[in-house]
């Protein structure tokens, strides 16, 4: 069976947990400070800080900027539930807005009309490694006096109009094993909010400066060695990951060009680094899916319930009428995307949608 998502694990990194492990120093040692500093870079931020994982990397935002009961968040249902479940963390609430059709990105023309004398933040999510459009939603966050946190975790590297996502405002990125930058778990903040970083460092770290002298009331949200090891050779081989993926995407692009399909949207201006490659069908998704699993590819639906109609949101109370979030529900799916994935496997991935999508097609109009 051909997997939807492989980590690119190898020598370097065996080598690099081997060296931690035989050090001694499993956790507050050089590695973790070394790729904070090699990922701010990358990114293009004064701060990087490296957290347990990606949710925790949102968590430690909101909690930071002094986000809490009573405030709202504007976001999107069309995402992983951590960019909802870390607004709640808080005690804010989120207010949902609808996607793009084409994108799966937050419309950001629908969000001035969602901000209340209770908005304190816009999240947007750079969804499957798209950006969003961060020119609008800058320029909405700064009329207004709001924070921006980039919901990045599936979007390393990617960039808009020539600049680094996580950048914009304060990001979050997830390292979790799927990711296109992985630790196995882990999570990296990105900010140049010097009080901010600060106030972070403390909090993940039992809310010590110095051994025992807790300044405020913090947590366990350390990154170790081992793990800091492991992304330290990732980003070493982000960018040739990054272009094999976009590699992947054009020959998939080509080979569904005719097929009654929307293949993935990238606007002028955005580059996309494919966390995932999702496609909306027109009709029997679960058929198509069935077709694929059969001819031995894995698919993946991203995501089949939309935050917003989960049961743990509606219970507190808070709807959201999302018309194009619910429609792109229930017609997208994820096809095979990683690095490692070969011309001759991801041939057999194109076979297989041909012959399913055609298939359920012919069916559909009889």
């Amino acid at each position: 069976m051909i997997p939807v998502a492989r980590p690119d694990i190898g020598p370097d990194e065996i080598a690099a947990v081997t060296e931690v492990l035989e050090s001694g120093m499993l956790a507050g040692g050089r590695r973790v400070a070394e790729l904070e500093e090699r990922f701010a870079a990358f990114i293009g931020t004064r701060h990087a800080i490296a957290v347990s994982n990606g949710t925790v990397a949102l968590m430690c935002l909101y909690q930071g900027l002094g986000i809490g009961p009573g405030d709202e968040v504007i976001t999107v249902g069309h995402t992983f539930n951590a960019t909802v479940s870390a607004i709640m963390s808080s005690g804010a609430t989120p207010v949902f807005v609808d996607i793009e059709r084409d994108t799966y990105d937050i419309d950001a023309g629908l969000i001035e009309a969602a901000i209340t004398s209770r908005t304190r933040a816009i999240c947007p999510v750079h969804l499957f490694g798209l950006p969003a459009d961060m020119t609008a939603i800058a320029d909405i966050a700064g009329r207004h006096g709001l924070a921006v946190v980039e919901d990045a975790c599936q979007a390393h590297g990617a960039e808009f109009d020539g600049r680094r996502v996580g950048s914009f405002g304060h990001g979050a990125f997830s390292l979790y094993g799927t990711k296109n930058m992985t630790t196995g778990e882990g999570g990296l903040i990105t900010t140049d909010d010097d009080r901010l970083a600060d106030w972070i460092r403390l909090y993940r770290n039992q809310g010590m400066r110095e051994r025992y002298r807790h300044e405020i009331l913090g947590y366990n949200y350390r990154l170790t060695d081992i793990a800091a090891a492991i992304g330290l050779c990732q980003l070493d081989k982000l960018g040739r990951n990054t272009a094999r993926r976009q590699a992947i995407a054009a020959r998939y692009d080509a080979a569904f060009a005719d097929l009654p399909l929307r293949t993935p949207v990238i606007p002028a201006g955005r580059t996309h680094v494919f966390h995932q490659y999702t496609v909306a069908v027109e009709a029997d998704r679960d058929g198509i899916i069935a077709d694929l699993g059969a001819a031995g590819v894995s698919t993946g639906i991203y995501y089949p319930i939309p935050v917003h109609r989960q049961p743990y949101v509606l219970e507190r109370g808070i709807h959201a009428d999302l018309p194009v979030t619910d429609e792109v529900a229930a017609h997208t799916l994820s096809l095979p995307m990683f690095p490692g994935l070969g011309d001759r496997d991801q041939d057999t991935v194109i076979a297989a949608v041909r012959a399913a999508v055609e298939r359920r097609a012919a069916t559909t109009l009889r």
